[in-house]
């Protein structure tokens, strides 16, 4: 496993009681029989303060969490694939204000869900895309007409390419006009399909080749090869709280639909020198994947008056190019300090 260097916590200005009373909580989440296990990293300073694993990796077969355990990071790919995206601006090989169209002719007429019939939708732009805006959804975001239209089409079906994923989404309606409202959604996936048209690979030759090889992301990928599978996190049968089946992402054989919205797997460790990467201005250990501005444009707000889902998008937050955006130190029930960026 590669992994940034450590430190002790009081060395980069945390408190070992205050990370050890961390584990002593998801330790008793686990006793309660609420989660499997968990990995928690810490870092700060360049440098890991705290690696800790609790609870099992499989609870079927009682295999316990490691800190190298492999996870299915589902949402966590997007921030990837949108930093692949901004790879191909720095190169000129496209720019934030153009029409997804002109890449992906199936999306170049939309039209958008209105209670009279469909209308012809605006230009659905790679800015739109990358901050929400495209008037894409998910499916599992609502039970309305689109969303329905989604889930009929098989929007999510692991069978597909990520061609005829966007073929599909061609012919569907969207759920609001581009540009008018911030919606989670498939925009992600999308952006994965424009990274193949544009460069020529796969997705995840793509990253591979691109984010994963150079800052040595070597457990990170779309499925876990055979060797590392008994490193694999996996669920409850059934959801404690719900009593639901859990049914996760199959990711032991090579999918025919690399999903840029929620399709790899990672480590803490690998997916902590990505964030490193970025906290360090776009490069890591003397390898640079973005620049120093091209990072602050992405983690910076790209919403303004544009309204959101608030269950996703509290108080407070914006959207930039692949991250939400903390935009006030109040508003939010979190604590956080602005200029904070995430996705989860």
């Amino acid at each position: 496993m590669s992994q940034l260097p450590e430190a002790r916590p009081e060395e980069v200005g945390l408190s070992t009681r205050r990370l050890e009373a961390m584990d002593a909580l998801l330790r008793d989440r686990v006793a309660a029989g609420h989660l499997p296990g968990a990995v928690v990293l810490v870092g700060r300073q360049g440098r890991i303060a705290w690696h800790s694993a609790v609870g099992h990796r499989d609870p079927a077969s009682g295999a316990r969490m490691r800190t190298d355990t492999i996870f299915r990071i589902y949402s966590m790919t997007k921030p990837m694939v949108s930093v692949g995206v901004m790879m191909l601006l720095e190169e000129g090989r496209l720019l934030l204000g153009e029409p997804i169209g002109k890449y992906l002719p199936e999306l170049a007429s939309m039209t958008v869900a209105a209670e009279g019939g469909p209308v012809p939708a605006a230009p659905i732009t790679i800015q739109d895309l990358l901050r929400h805006t495209s008037g894409l959804t998910y499916e599992f975001r609502g039970t309305g007409p689109v969303q329905q239209a989604y889930a009929a089409a098989g929007i999510a079906r692991r069978g597909q390419t990520n061609a005829d994923q966007v073929a599909m989404l061609g012919a569907l309606p969207l759920l609001h006009q581009p540009g008018t409202r911030w919606e989670y959604s498939r925009s992600t996936d999308v952006l994965g399909r424009l990274i193949e048209v544009v460069s020529g690979q796969t997705l995840g030759a793509f990253l591979q080749a691109r984010i994963c090889g150079p800052l040595g992301m070597v457990d990170t990928a779309f499925h876990v090869p055979p060797a590392q599978q008994d490193r694999l996190a996996e669920a409850f049968a059934h959801d404690p709280e719900t009593g639901v089946e859990v049914a996760l992402l199959g990711v032991r054989e090579p999918p025919s639909f690399e999903s840029g919205g929620g399709g790899m797997v990672s480590t803490s460790g690998d997916y902590a020198r990505f964030l490193q990467m970025l906290t360090d201005g776009g490069q890591l250990g003397g390898v640079r994947l973005l620049g120093r501005k091209t990072v602050e444009l992405m983690t910076a707000d790209h919403l303004g008056t544009i309204a959101g889902s608030t269950d996703l998008l509290p108080a407070g937050h914006g959207f930039g190019l692949g991250f939400a955006v903390r935009r006030d130190r109040g508003m939010a029930v979190t604590p956080g300090s602005i200029g904070m960026y995430y996705w989860s």
